[in-house]
């Protein structure tokens, strides 16, 4: 345990069923691929790590740090580091939402590659997670109590200064249809604008062509997956970021029966929460977790790895899944030299390919941001887009990238800006995607794990 943290028992879980131990062999097999790769694993380090996650994640505790009163599960805390603290908790005060005393209690976290901060060098977004747990009489009630609270937050913060909301998940589609000339399935996430949001309702083309509207009344009855996207520019790091915060809404009724509004309580393996305060809350809804969540957890990660190795090829997103899964299932030695790749420059195209969309939606955003910061920031990206590639892919990536810098300037229409954005985006998607593929290949062991993943029926 790292100085000035205590522990504290939290939820069922530690170790995944048919956890590994792994032979004194393996790490000088993922060193000797780092170095076949010239990717930089001191092994020293990779031993220490491995040793540090050994004994953290022996068993489920929650870990405090009780200089800067952050907390969450010990294999995640191993993995954050508190240098960008301030700026998450000052972007908290526009993603969060505030407790309604004494019958909505909140919990709100960074999560994924925000909350990995120690081998994150390039993330993509600033990834925010809540736990709202809602007292009420009745279900209905608690669906329009977290109804209320999503459409307050929308217009509080539509747009000020630096900031600006574009989407909001709440509600599930009844039928199949188009929005927006986008496929829409039965009980797929509804996508609100803020439009839409002030209207109270929003047109979906049926299949048979009629249309449907739905209201902010229908989405209450089942309000499914729920998020809230904005547009943040990032003081501490000047540029802009695109900033996310998913929900975990839960009904407690009279009789402290706790059951989430979504379907499915979520677990904890990923996510650093900013303040202890909310840790009786946090331990409250936690508990409700099964003995069997690790295994889920990890069962839930291998279907995604299948998912994007197999039907929606993506390397990169393989990678983040598998570093989770071998944290939790004993294959530290694996754990160890993918957490090494996230900090190559290659992985710097990733947030490339994530923060064009961010740069459009500002772009659209009139006077709200600033056009020298978004020159500024497609400045940045061709500079990682040097730094990472050679050749034909170098000069052909930072074309699109001057490309897109001159429409931003020149506040270009928007289908001459859409192709630029897709140019680029496929550029970068590809460089990142043969990068992690290749890597992730060239470790036997991980190799053969993706390939029982790939041979696995959906």
């Amino acid at each position: 345990m790292e100085p000035g943290t205590v522990s504290q028992p939290a939820a069922p879980g530690g170790a995944a069923k048919g956890k590994v131990v792994e032979g004194p062999d393996a790490i000088a097999m993922v060193i000797e691929s780092a170095q076949r790769l010239g990717v930089e694993l001191d092994e020293r380090e990779a031993r220490e790590w491995v040793e540090a996650m050994a004994n953290e994640a022996a068993g489920g505790d929650l870990l405090v740090d009780v200089n800067t009163g952050v907390y969450g599960h010990r294999v995640s805390m191993l993995d954050f580091q508190p240098q960008d603290l301030a700026r998450f908790r000052e972007m908290g005060r526009i993603v969060g939402f505030d407790d309604r005393p004494p019958n909505v209690l909140t919990a709100l976290s960074i999560s994924g590659s925000a909350a990995q901060s120690k081998i994150n060098s390039f993330p993509a977004d600033c990834d925010f997670f809540e736990r709202i747990n809602i007292q009420a009489a009745t279900r209905e009630e608690a669906c329009a109590i977290l109804a209320d609270m999503i459409h307050e937050k929308a217009l509080a913060t539509a747009s000020g200064p630096g900031h600006r909301l574009w989407e909001v998940k709440f509600g599930q589609h009844p039928c199949e249809g188009t929005k927006g000339g986008k496929p829409v399935g039965v009980k797929s996430p509804m996508s609100w604008t803020i439009d839409e949001i002030r209207a109270g309702k929003m047109e979906v083309t049926l299949t048979d062509g009629s249309t449907a509207v739905y209201t902010w009344a229908d989405a209450t009855r089942d309000p499914g997956w729920c998020k809230l996207d904005w547009v943040i520019s990032d003081k501490a790091r000047g540029k802009l970021a695109n900033a996310s915060n998913v929900l975990d809404a839960t009904w407690e009724g009279p009789d402290g029966k706790i059951v989430p509004l979504d379907g499915f309580l979520d677990p904890y393996f990923q996510e650093v929460y900013l303040d202890a305060a909310s840790i009786p809350i946090f331990s409250k809804l936690v508990k409700e977790l099964s003995a069997d969540t690790v295994d889920d957890y990890v069962d839930a990660l291998e279907h995604e790895v299948w998912k994007y190795t197999v039907e929606h090829p993506s390397y990169g997103k393989v990678a983040r899944r598998l570093y989770n899964v071998f944290r939790m299932n004993g294959h530290y030695a694996e754990a160890a030299f993918i957490r090494e790749l996230f900090d190559e420059p290659i992985t710097a195209l990733y947030q490339v390919a994530a923060l064009i969309q961010t740069l459009d939606d500002a772009a659209g955003a009139g006077e709200d941001f600033e056009v020298e910061t978004m020159t500024a920031q497609v400045d940045t990206l061709i500079m990682s887009a040097i730094q990472a590639l050679d050749g034909p892919e170098e000069a052909e990536m930072v074309g699109h990238l001057l490309k897109l810098r001159n429409s931003i300037q020149q506040r270009g229409v928007e289908a001459d800006r859409a192709e630029d954005m897709a140019d680029v985006q496929n550029a970068a998607m590809k460089a990142v995607n043969d990068y992690f593929e290749r890597a992730l290949r060239s470790v036997p062991t991980i190799d053969a794990y993706l390939k029982e993943i790939v041979a696995r029926a959906p």
